[in-house]
């Protein structure tokens, strides 16, 4: 009986777990192997019967064996080979002829290669960039049999430290070769042309002249070489090329390539930089303190993740708006739309097997995976508006689609402004007295900026003049001439009547040694006497503080205090060098007697 209530009870809370979900559990599979991540997932129409499915950039199981696959709902549709691992992925509409069905854009090492109802259409191949000459020079010694295969690794070694255009594949290969196998390689290699090639990293698309969910876009690349390119949707062609300070991972664009666009890039040197229409460098630039993971735009607001567990919001001109802190490092990121709600959030995957939901920093909902999530996508699939696709890092799948009765609320209440703004302040009411000052402010307000100003003007002057006075009079306890750098510092101790003054005199100059000064105590005989109200000083080393020691004896029975001022001299010189002036304390033991 108890087994069968704890059974119950289990059950019980499990359907109260489901019952409160904004989420139903539409498929599960362990077992799918499919490894990828957010830049390689699509979702698209791609055969324009109103079935929506899903493509994917496989990376195979440890990175070998990649794979382009289309799962229309749970299965796999189709499956085909690629040459090499996917960067990313994009669907994209071409042209404005009927039918219109998307083309599905798959970025792989240092090509595009673009589908059309799932079969090879186009292939776009990155410009060859200009080789190494030093390296070309070295090749064509080897070709002419000028220089051994030993020789030529070890320049070629020297080329790959020192030069700044880095080295062709084919060199690279070579480097990596043991001594034995250089020479048959060189045999191989030498009548070959040197051609040095980059590869693509990142993609996205940025719509051509219309904002509309249906218009044409263009695809921007962002390649190993610093460059981001922007390619025409029907000869791809580069109708734009732009230069960054380092390798961009994640791209952000948003408006229309022939009116005005931003473009958002994170790169691999830990910044995000951001371009605008016609401009070939970055206008601003966002410096992380970490390593970005993540980059989504949500509205007007960039929000990157980064390595220290954390998610910052910034605005498109770099300025940061707010920073949330994970309970666990960051996997993956990607943007999450409900159209029905006007709806943009940001979903983070986290290495503990959570996705979390934020609107800017409100925390909107989390949910709980069996495994870490690496890639997540939000949209359309098969005939559901709102379907969640995550791939974790076992290979899994899990699809959950968004109940249509669900709201997305912050973690602490509503979501909205926090309710101590709609609270109404208790503005006291103005009285005769405000609305006199205010007439009287608005009519007068020039001749009281003219009275300030020249208030401030006189209090300017006189600080000038009395600061002037104690340079003449040497009152300031730094010397100001250049033959006898000096500092002063007076310390008063003791209780009473009778006090110890120390004097710290100290010697600034760099070099030279300071001999011939004298130390003169001026006070008033009646309260104060001093065993030595004169004496000589010794020689002051340059850099060294000389603590110099007398004693003050408290004559007046009344609590009186005075001022005792200290004046350094030079022999043969009646200006003083510098003085201080001492605020005495009252002495405490006559006030007790």
């Amino acid at each position: 009986m108890a087994a069968a209530s704890s059974s119950d009870s289990d059950s019980g809370r499990a359907e109260s777990n489901e019952a409160s979900s904004k989420w139903l559990d539409a498929h599960y599979d362990p077992m799918a192997n499919i490894h990828t991540f957010s830049s390689c997932l699509a979702l698209a129409d791609l055969h324009g019967d109103g079935e929506y499915k899903l493509v994917v950039g496989d990376l195979g199981p440890g990175g070998q064996h990649p794979r382009l696959k289309v799962l229309k709902g749970p299965t796999v549709l189709t499956e085909s080979p690629l040459p090499a691992l996917p960067a990313a992925a994009a669907t994209f509409l071409m042209e404005q002829h009927e039918p219109r069905t998307p083309a599905l854009a798959l970025a792989s090492g240092p090509c595009v290669y673009v589908y059309k109802n799932l079969r090879p259409y186009f292939k776009f191949s990155l410009p060859q960039l200009p080789p190494n000459p030093l390296e070309q020079e070295l090749w064509n010694q080897a070709k002419e049999d000028w220089i051994d295969p030993l020789t030529l690794k070890e320049m070629l070694e020297g080329i790959r430290e020192k030069a700044e255009v880095p080295l062709s594949v084919q060199s690279l290969r070579f480097l990596q070769l043991e001594l034995s196998e250089m020479e048959a390689f060189v045999s191989q290699h030498k009548s070959k042309s040197i051609k040095r090639q980059t590869v693509i990293t990142t993609m996205t698309t940025l719509k051509k002249n219309l904002a509309d969910e249906d218009a044409v876009s263009c695809l921007v690349l962002g390649t190993e070489n610093k460059e981001l390119l922007v390619l025409d949707p029907e000869a791809f062609t580069i109708l734009a090329k732009m230069s960054l300070p380092s390798v961009p991972v994640f791209l952000e664009v948003s408006g229309q390539f022939d009116v005005e666009f931003r473009l958002a890039a994170a790169c691999r040197n830990g910044n995000v930089y951001i371009l605008r229409r016609d401009s070939k460098h970055p206008k601003y630039c966002i410096e992380l303190s970490a390593q970005p993971v993540g980059l989504v735009r949500v509205l007007k607001v960039l929000v990157v993740g980064s390595t220290q567990e954390s998610l910052h919001g910034f605005t498109h001109k770099g300025k940061k708006l707010w920073t949330v802190q994970m309970p666990a490092a960051i996997l993956t990121m990607n943007l999450l739309e409900q159209r029905s709600r006007g709806l943009q959030a940001v979903m983070a995957g986290l290495a503990n097997g959570e996705v979390r939901i934020y609107h800017d920093k409100a925390l909107l909902n989390v949910i709980r995976t069996p495994d870490a999530v690496t890639s997540l996508c939000f949209g359309r699939y098969g005939r559901e508006d709102n379907t969640l696709i995550m791939t974790t890092r076992g290979g899994g799948l899990i699809i959950k689609i968004l109940k249509r009765t669900a709201v997305f609320v912050e973690a602490g209440g509503v979501a909205g402004p926090p309710p101590a703004q709609a609270m109404k302040l208790s503005v006291p009411r103005k009285t005769r007295l405000y609305v006199d000052q205010t007439l009287r402010e608005r009519e007068a307000g020039t001749a009281m900026h003219r009275t300030f100003q020249t208030d401030l003007y006189l209090l300017r002057l006189r600080a000038a003049r009395a600061y002037v006075q104690a340079l003449e009079s040497s009152l300031n306890p730094v010397s100001v001439t250049a033959r006898e750098p000096l500092k002063l510092h007076a310390v008063v101790q003791g209780l009473g009547p009778t006090f110890k003054l120390t004097l710290h005199l100290q010697n600034t100059s760099t070099a030279r040694p300071i001999l011939g000064l004298l130390v003169c105590f001026l006070y008033n005989e009646v309260l104060y006497a001093l065993p030595r109200a004169f004496f000589k000083v010794p020689l002051l080393v340059p850099g060294l503080s000389y603590p110099l020691e007398t004693f003050v004896e408290s004559l007046s029975d009344k609590g009186i205090s005075d001022i005792i001022k200290v004046l350094v001299l030079r022999e043969g010189q009646s200006a003083p060098l510098l003085s201080a002036h001492i605020n005495m304390p009252m002495s405490e033991g006559l006030a007790a007697a």
